[in-house]
């Protein structure tokens, strides 16, 4: 019996009647055996290796995030999933009381990693740390998920690289239903919730493939992988649309690793419920800041007078107490304080246009809300 309950409370249609845009409630048992209630669509801040870079648990808690991302990879490799386990799991390691998605180390095992094979049984790689071999497999996957202690646990995947062939991509999804039935059958924590994993690259004929065969599976919920890997963004975003109605409209969608604010927009507009990216995170210590009127540069000189705020539609640290000229300053001086405003500013845009959105849809004009948002996003140039 899943722990996990998942309702649409509104949605949108399109122009052809199928049902799309939409606003739900996501109910969790978490790990302390408490109710938890998360509203969607909803973004989840990236804390790859047990932190959101630069940020606190306090600072997630007033920033009002409900679920956090914990990298399975990163986390085996240094400091283990044993160690984390005999600490009394990664919520209480890291002092974080809300919820974690863990992924499941594939992407990186694939993309990071200096990979030297891949069979049926998993993937033979080299640590980007200090070159040792490992093995991953699914059952590995669970067992390092299940130590962690996660809340919503991936199942083990194989992302093809982009570009690929059809012949290469039908291979990773054949690999991904395989591994996707093994990791079913390790038994993890009793709270512990598990997505199943959609591939089939830019190809619609395997999209709908993998779909029936990961959804003809018993996960508690599922997610689209194999995007935002290089494609363009209108491909992305085609191509998550149509996965999106292949899959289930009773459990949550999740579309990982997909971020930029015009690719949250068209893909809540397409019916997907949750997303994660990097994005907000590594472009705020970059000094690229997301306003509501567009991207700024932060370190342009042309911030360096400029006494206004960051962006006067945001109530983040960043926006009410600091200049454009102080935070250009603490980014040329390279102050680890730019790291931490920028950061909060970044993440605060973000889950606030999750917010506007879901309002929107439960207001019954997420169209309206949009063609606003792009207006003014749109208004300055980089």
């Amino acid at each position: 019996m899943s722990n996990l309950g998942f309702q649409v409370l509104s949605h949108q249609t399109d122009e052809t009647g199928v049902k799309r845009a939409r606003a739900g409630i996501l109910k969790v048992t978490d790990h302390l055996g408490r109710e938890v209630q998360v509203e969607t669509p909803t973004f989840m801040p990236v804390g790859t290796q047990g932190t959101v870079k630069s940020l606190t648990s306090e600072d997630l808690i007033t920033l009002q995030a409900k679920i956090i991302l914990g990298n399975t990879y990163h986390l085996y490799l240094r400091p283990g999933h044993k160690l984390v386990e005999n600490l009394g799991g990664l919520h209480k390691f890291m002092n974080w009381d809300g919820l974690i998605l863990t992924d499941s180390g594939g992407f990186q095992v694939f993309s990071l990693a200096g990979l030297n094979k891949i069979t049926d049984d998993g993937v033979t790689f080299q640590s980007h740390l200090d070159g040792s071999k490992h093995h991953f497999t699914p059952e590995l996957s669970m067992e390092i998920q299940s130590a962690l202690g996660s809340n919503f646990v991936m199942a083990f995947d194989e992302c093809p690289p982009f570009p690929a062939t059809p012949e290469q991509v039908s291979q990773a999804m054949k690999r991904t239903y395989a591994w996707a039935k093994r990791g079913l059958e390790y038994k993890l924590k009793p709270h512990q919730l598990r997505f199943g994993i959609i591939q089939g690259g830019l190809y619609k004929e395997l999209r709908d493939q993998s779909a029936r065969e990961i959804t003809s599976l018993p996960f508690d919920a599922f997610a689209i992988g194999g995007l935002s890997i290089g494609e363009k963004p209108d491909q992305m975003q085609l191509m998550a649309a149509y996965t999106v109605a292949l899959m289930p409209w009773n459990k949550p969608r999740y579309l990982m690793g997909v971020g930029r604010p015009e690719d949250l927009v068209e893909c809540v507009r397409a019916g997907i419920d949750m997303f994660d990216c990097v994005m907000p995170s590594r472009n705020a210590r970059n000094g690229q800041l997301f306003t509501s009127q567009g991207k700024i540069n932060i370190k342009n000189a042309t911030f360096a007078q400029d006494s206004s705020p960051l962006d006067p539609n945001c109530e983040c640290e960043a926006c009410t107490k600091y200049s454009r000229a102080y935070l250009r300053h603490l980014f040329v001086a390279k102050e680890l304080l730019s790291a931490r405003l920028n950061t909060v500013h970044n993440l605060t845009f973000y889950l606030k246009i999750m917010r506007e959105m879901r309002e929107a849809i439960l207001e019954n004009r997420f169209e309206d809300w949009a063609k606003k948002f792009y207006t003014q996003y749109h208004a300055k140039k980089d």
